[in-house]
């Protein structure tokens, strides 16, 4: 654990009613910060994140993600659809400061537990919401899910080249995205209690996170409906800038180049045509000639010589490293980004310790990382001793 830091939101306790992505990663950042979480999952099966997992790992009988995006938590069972199950939860509203959900909308209207029906219990609630494609609309009822989101958002129409069909996103960034928007969202209320006094609610979406991601293309769309998504050659990685922005296959790997004037390319890789580019005109309408005299000369060479001449000149370029050469870099090493978290073998389904290697907060407060060894909970771990503490 950080030492001789004390975390911002601690003293914040949460109640994470959410499931799988968004908004258990949304409660993991505050756990990260210092607030206490305690998550509610339904008896027997729990949080789907449990069984839907990530490659097909699992460890200690969950998943590997599920460990991963619940970690510094605690955990009760519920039975939401059971009275006294919900009295007790309701009790629980009543002394918390945040709490989180992404049911599809009308869920918790029908349990009980919106907005209007908690705020009754606890005026000075954070209640936080995130659905798939918001609240209204007619896109409202379909499954908050990441990839449907991309697509609806238009995004996989912004990677590949022009003879490429969609190429999604390969991870799941509308859920981390709208993660980063309710943690946001919620911090600021907190701080807007402090000063007045007032709970609140803050709403977001999958869709609404990725059409913020998307803020230059829509802007410049809405304002010159001429400018259209049209992807460039097959070394091109952005469908609005001109060469050389892409991915280049070298003798060994593959390296990118970002916005740089062409002629200079040219000079530095010994590469003639290149040089009288002067116009940036040019480098749009010669787009895909200049990528391929590009790819053509940089694969003649291994990467790490072409690496030496580009940063030498401070151009900018970087590797395109694959995932074993990421984790295996010094550079990784280097940010530190990585923490272990422990299960006691008390715990374990197996006797065993289990020790799971996760990524840390990307954030750093007062100069210091933020790392805890506290695990995801097993299911309805904390029953008996929430219980005990609140009289639920």
């Amino acid at each position: 654990m950080t030492s001789d830091l004390v975390r911002p939101l601690e003293g914040v306790l949460v109640l994470d009613f959410s499931q799988f992505l968004a908004g258990p990663v949304a409660a993991m950042r505050l756990a990260d910060l210092g607030a206490r979480v305690i998550k509610i999952e339904r008896p027997d099966s729990g949080d789907i994140g449990r069984t839907l997992a990530f490659a097909g790992r699992r460890m200690d009988g969950d998943t590997v993600s599920f460990h991963a995006m619940n970690r510094h938590k605690q955990g009760i069972t519920a039975d939401l659809k059971d009275a006294a199950d919900r009295e007790r939860v309701a009790r629980l509203v009543a002394r918390a400061d945040v709490v989180i959900e992404n049911f599809r909308p009308g869920v918790m209207a029908r349990l009980g537990l919106d907005y209007e029906t908690v705020r009754t219990l606890n005026p000075r609630i954070i209640y936080a919401s995130v659905t798939g494609f918001g609240e209204t609309g007619p896109w409202k009822d379909r499954p908050g899910q990441d990839l449907l989101a991309q697509s609806i958002a238009g995004l996989p129409w912004l990677s590949g080249a022009a003879e490429d069909g969609p190429v999604p996103m390969g991870l799941s960034i509308a859920d981390h995205l709208a993660s980063c928007h309710l943690a946001e969202g919620i911090t600021a209320l907190l701080y807007r209690r402090e000063r007045t006094g007032e709970g609140g609610l803050v709403q977001t979406s999958l869709l609404e996170s990725m059409l913020d991601l998307e803020f230059e293309l829509l802007s410049t769309h809405l304002n010159d409906p001429t400018v259209t998504v049209s992807r460039g050659g097959r070394h091109s990685a952005h469908a609005f800038l001109p060469a050389p922005y892409g991915t280049y296959p070298t003798a060994d790997g593959y390296l990118a180049l970002a916005m740089n004037p062409v002629p200079r390319l040219g000079e530095l890789l010994e590469i003639p045509e290149l040089c009288d580019l002067v116009d940036p005109q040019s480098w749009w309408d010669r787009q895909e000639e200049i990528e391929q005299l590009l790819a053509v000369r940089l694969r003649t060479r291994p990467r790490e010589h072409w690496l030496g001449i580009l940063d030498a000149a401070d151009v900018w370029c970087a590797p395109v490293l694959t995932l074993e050469e990421l984790v295996a870099h010094d550079g990784f090493d280097a940010i530190g980004m990585t923490q272990e978290v422990l299960r006691d073998a008390a715990l374990t389904r197996d006797g065993r310790p289990l020790r799971l290697s996760t990524t840390r907060s990307p954030i750093r407060v007062d100069g210091h990382v933020l790392t805890d060894p506290m695990p995801a909970p097993m299911l309805g771990e904390h029953d008996a001793a929430i219980r005990a503490e609140f009289g639920s």
